[in-house]
């Protein structure tokens, strides 16, 4: 087996669902406030994956209005294949609630959603042997019924199945019918350090289900465990009869209590069976990975000229992508942007941004004020956690922190009106001044230097020199501070008149 570097689909990723078709294998992951809706990921060896499009990729399958708060929206999905089609079931909180949508080809398109009378969320799909659908999810335990999957009917009354070994918030449920048994896999203890998974088995359905002795079967809470946060897991059995599970973690970094800025990833780990019972595990970042023959994706681009037809897969915005606001201008190659809010502090500002998926990093573009706008370079937490550098064209330059309720301009530099190449720099080499605007001073006595990462805000000069305005702390841009379940996310804005940006780059250091 050869090694590989977990997590697999890194940055901002949680809840990942898999299934197999053939030799193809796919995943869906939680997508939150931002649109389009559930990545779905690709991959030939369960190690290499590539995004092939999202299952909610217009307006008529998923509409998120500006009262859905952060990390509401589009909870944990799960992906299955059965009958020969593709079936994706989701629950959208403060939205339409649960339902399902259906393609013959995961790159779509996809169906209309189906909406699905169940309470809760994490809805998952399994069918036993004579083709009836089981809709097992998490309210208040775990609880399943059968539904038509055609029309999302309810046909049954809903049964408590197994709720986990007593631990805090039973959810992300996954029923399997392996061999003699129905296996139940579900997380518990929250998303959080606590984050452990159970399982049970029942010979029929509805059970009764009997727990694995040993629950949790995996856990790193209360480790020094370099990934933590484990759980939220998917099986899946490769061409090779081997088992393996995707699942979420995290990285964090920095002093106690140490912080994620990348969010909840997807890890890959083994999964053997012992007793037929299925016990995953470790989750390492680097293992042996499964015995398959490679196949490796190119290279997704680091930069982006905007000169295709329509922005990318990876290009994402928090609630609704209004057209009247963002636009490519082809003949220029330039993705221009128009104001829809006067902050990003508002839900409905102007924003594409793409996920940050190395902890060091480097993020560009060329952005082009139009007469009175404003506009720039931000990495995004949500509405009340953001790092932003900008510039009004006319030779202002800001760097701006919003940290929950202080908002304040931490740097502000005349340069020459015209177009500037803004710069964000990311790095885990945490050195944090006494100062944001002197970045190169050291730090004063008593100042715990403890964040994840620094993240250095900028302009380049016409020479390509990197002009660092401030240097600040990337602990506030992370879930242990601000909450939530997301991760960061980088990318371009207009926040007054408009602003057209004639590439954007994102490279790892």
């Amino acid at each position: 087996m050869a090694l590989f570097d977990n997590p697999v689909i890194a940055g901002f990723s949680p809840d990942p669902s898999i299934c197999r078709v053939g030799d193809d294998y796919y995943v869906a992951t939680s997508s939150f406030e931002y649109v389009p809706g559930v990545p779905l990921w690709h991959s030939r060896d369960l190690v290499n994956w590539r995004l092939a499009g999202h299952a909610l990729d217009r307006p008529g399958q998923l509409e998120l209005p500006g009262s859905v708060p952060a990390s509401c929206g589009v909870y944990a999905p799960t992906l299955r294949h059965h009958d020969g089609r593709f079936w994706m079931i989701t629950t959208v909180v403060d939205g339409a609630g649960t339902f399902l949508v259906t393609a013959k080809d995961p790159a779509g398109p996809w169906s209309d959603p189906v909406p699905v009378g169940i309470p809760g969320i994490d809805p998952d799909l399994a069918w036993d042997e004579d083709g009836t659908c089981w809709c097992v999810y998490s309210d208040d335990g775990i609880h399943g019924v059968r539904i038509d999957p055609g029309t999302g009917e309810v046909t049954g009354d809903p049964v408590p199945l197994w709720s986990g070994s007593g631990l805090q918030y039973p959810e992300g449920p996954h029923l399997y019918r392996i061999g003699a048994w129905w296996y139940l896999l579900l997380s518990e203890g929250g998303t959080e350090r606590g984050h452990a998974m159970s399982v049970a088995r029942a010979r029929s359905l509805p059970g009764p289900f009997e727990p694995h002795p040993d629950n949790p079967v995996l856990s790193h809470r209360s480790t020094g465990h370099p990934v933590q946060n484990v759980g939220h897991g998917d099986l899946v059995q490769a061409q090779d009869d081997t088992w393996w599970m995707v699942l979420l973690g995290t990285r964090p970094r920095g002093d106690t209590p140490k912080y994620h800025g990348l969010g909840r990833e997807t890890f890959l780990a083994p999964v053997r069976w012992e007793d037929e019972w299925p016990l995953p595990g470790p989750v390492e970042l680097r293992a042996k990975g499964p015995a398959l023959t490679p196949h490796p994706w190119p290279d997704e681009p680091e930069r982006d000229e905007f000169d295709s037809p329509s922005l990318a897969p990876c290009w994402v915005s928090p609630r609704r992508r209004d057209p009247a606001a963002v636009r490519l201008d082809e003949r220029l190659g330039h993705l221009v942007l128009h104001a829809r809010a006067d902050s990003l502090d508002a839900p409905g500002a102007a924003f594409v941004g793409r996920r940050q998926q190395a902890p060091d990093c480097t993020a560009r573009t060329r952005a082009d004020v139009a007469p009175g706008g404003l506009g720039g370079l931000a990495v995004r937490l949500d509405e009340a956690h953001h790092y932003r550098v900008e510039t009004d064209g006319a030779g202002l330059v800001h760097v701006v922190a919003r940290i929950g309720p202080l908002c304040h301009t931490v740097a502000t530099r005349t340069v020459a009106a015209g177009p500037l190449t803004l710069r964000v720099d990311v790095t885990t080499t945490v050195v944090l001044p006494p100062s944001v605007t002197d970045p190169g001073a050291a730090a004063p006595p008593g100042l715990r230097v403890g964040g994840p990462d620094t993240l250095h805000l900028g302009y380049e000069t016409a020479e390509g020199d990197f002009e660092i305005l401030a240097a600040l702390d990337g602990r506030y841009l992370t879930t242990e501070v601000a909450g939530g379940f997301t991760g960061r996310v980088i990318g371009m804005y207009a926040t007054r008149g408009s602003a057209a940006f004639d590439w954007f780059g994102l490279r790892p250091a």
